[in-house]
């Protein structure tokens, strides 16, 4: 049987370990037919290692997505390897210490503007760094964690995730025209080396325990990787500026 993916050409970033979501991504990618490639930072051999549990062998470009030479170089380089893109997964997120773990008040600007860069900003940055190898349109996927809400611990990637999900709506709006969809998954907690950076992230996952409908597993990533797959799939031709919640159903309980 064919895959939901076949013959498509897909960019995802944010594989750091197996445990990452944006590994699942592109293992089911892959599984579905996509010819996958791979970005990292800081550390690109880190990530060949991981590519290698792959089922498909991935090449690895270094992309730091806060960096004007990575990105104009981007395009370039990808083209060499798979020639154009249909699909681009934004999976890239960071804070410095000191703006997570209950310091929210006392955060410089200083770490507000990079947690902001690294994961809002980067998102129009490598989507504008590989328009050019999408000349026949595609989707762009992002990974969120629903800011519609002050979780416990998270403080300043919350107002990140929120620039991150404006960002989306705004992608989707001018994009439109040049048939490129954008759209978020909204993942609940997973243990993955992201989650495991902010101080405390147990007292967050515990809120899955105790209020998520669907039985959540913080050790399976998969779900949340079959959801990114589906929206870069043509199965959501016309859907963008989205979020879809892959969260055992947590976004939309009361008390």
């Amino acid at each position: 049987m064919s895959g939901i993916l076949d013959g498509k050409r897909i960019l995802i970033t944010g594989v750091l370990m197996e445990s990452s979501i944006a590994f699942h991504a592109a293992k089911v990618a892959q599984e579905q037919g996509a010819e996958v490639i791979l970005t990292a930072f800081p550390r690109p051999t880190l990530t060949e290692r991981i590519a290698k549990k792959l089922p498909k062998p991935a090449k690895v470009i270094e992309l730091d997505v806060t960096s004007t030479e990575h990105l104009d170089r981007l395009a370039g380089l990808v083209r060499d390897e798979l020639g154009s893109l249909d699909g681009v997964v934004h999976s890239i997120g960071f804070a410095p210490q000191d703006a997570l773990g209950g310091n929210f008040l006392n955060t410089p600007f200083e770490s507000v503007a990079t947690a902001m860069h690294v994961s809002a900003f980067s998102l129009k940055s490598l989507a504008m760094a590989c328009l050019p190898l999408m000349s026949e349109g595609g989707s762009v996927v992002g990974l969120t964690f629903d800011a519609q809400y002050a979780w416990p611990q998270y403080d300043w990637m919350g107002p990140a995730k929120a620039a991150l999900e404006a960002t989306s709506r705004y992608l989707a709006r001018d994009l439109g025209k040049q048939d490129i969809r954008c759209n978020l998954i909204s993942a609940g907690p997973i243990g993955s080396m992201a989650a495991k950076s902010i101080p405390g992230f147990g007292e967050l996952a515990d809120v899955w325990n105790t209020r998520s409908p669907l039985a959540w597993d913080m050790a399976d990533p998969e779900p949340a990787g079959r959801g990114i797959v589906a929206l870069l799939s043509d199965f959501f031709p016309k859907t963008t500026g989205e979020i879809i919640h892959v969260d055992g159903g947590v976004h939309m309980m009361g008390a």
